[in-house]
């Protein structure tokens, strides 16, 4: 992979606003077009993507453009193969999709469970990742190679409430970063990966049985990139315990904070932290608020204990 690859940015363009009520100007035709009833559709979460749950017991996520039309595709394919497999994962709902309805990429998912979400355990979340590794993906998936900056040189640049020598730190932390990145040397073998992989995405069905969720970040690259929010979630913030972490380890059979390398992807995937939330800065003072803190600690070498989950 070469540093223009790395820095490249997935799905060239300027992503729409996403807010609730964009979402559902979206989200009510998209519904229409396959079938469902979006009467009564329920704000789950706005991040990466609006997502929703309809009183079917289905969930729609809707992307903010259509340059995720690609990533989408490869998440449906990516998940009817997880479920021909038998893999505890998310299962796209029987319609076709994605839809792209007013510049938005939307797509249809089966809901896990009731109104509430049981977020799985840390051991869970190595037991699913050792699992997936261990499979090999089929070529007609077309899994692109990781791109470890995705989207975030776009998002410091659309991220206009910050002041212009904010967003011109980041974009040299980025360089900073991806050369970084071009000097490590690996310990696993590479193979498919999930791409964001944490309790965050790892939720229980009404049976109990923990399921990885969030397929869109499927790519082929270490297996370190998957490892390594576990381990920082412990080391960094504080977000899991020590014993969790030992846990975390010894199921999935290596230890990523032994590893030479680990502090870079650390670096990395904290940088990316506050790109992603650079997005809501300006429709949401909270988020703002955290992405100037995380700014400030980047710059300074600030503990990162203070950094609030979202």
């Amino acid at each position: 992979m070469t540093g223009n690859a790395i820095a490249s940015q997935a799905g060239q363009g300027v992503d729409d606003d996403l807010t609730e009520a964009s979402s559902l100007e979206t989200l009510t035709p998209a519904c229409a077009a396959v079938g469902l009833n979006s009467t009564g559709a329920r704000l789950l979460r706005l991040g990466e993507h609006a997502v929703f749950r309809l009183a079917a017991p289905v969930v729609v996520r809707v992307g903010r453009s259509r340059s995720y039309e690609t990533a989408a595709r490869t998440e449906i394919a990516v998940a009817r193969w997880l479920e021909s497999e038998d893999y505890p994962a998310v299962r796209a709902v029987s319609v076709v999709q994605p839809q792209v309805v007013h510049n938005k990429v939307v797509t249809f998912w089966a809901a896990l469970a009731g109104d509430g979400t049981d977020y799985g355990s840390v051991a869970e979340v190595a037991a699913l990742l050792k699992r997936l590794h261990a499979m090999s993906a089929p070529s007609n998936l077309g899994l692109e190679e990781l791109r470890p900056f995705g989207r975030a040189g776009r998002r410091i640049s659309q991220a206009t409430w910050l002041n212009k020598d904010d967003r011109d730190f980041l974009h040299h932390r980025q360089e900073q970063l991806a050369a970084d990145y071009q000097h490590l040397s690996f310990a696993l073998p590479a193979g498919i990966i999930h791409g964001d992989a944490s309790v965050g995405n790892v939720i229980r069905d009404t049976g109990g049985r923990a399921v990885l969720i969030d397929l869109d970040g499927f790519a082929l690259g270490p297996r370190e990139w998957d490892l390594v929010l576990t381990a920082m979630y412990f080391d960094s913030f504080g977000w899991h315990t020590k014993a969790e972490y030992q846990d975390f380890a010894h199921i999935y059979g290596f230890d990523v904070m032994a590893w030479d390398g680990y502090a870079v992807l650390r670096d990395i995937r904290e940088f990316l932290m506050v790109t992603w939330l650079a997005q809501k800065g300006a429709d949401d003072a909270r988020s703002a608020a955290e992405v100037r803190k995380r700014i400030r600690a980047l710059r300074t070498g600030a503990s990162r204990r203070d950094w609030q989950p979202f």
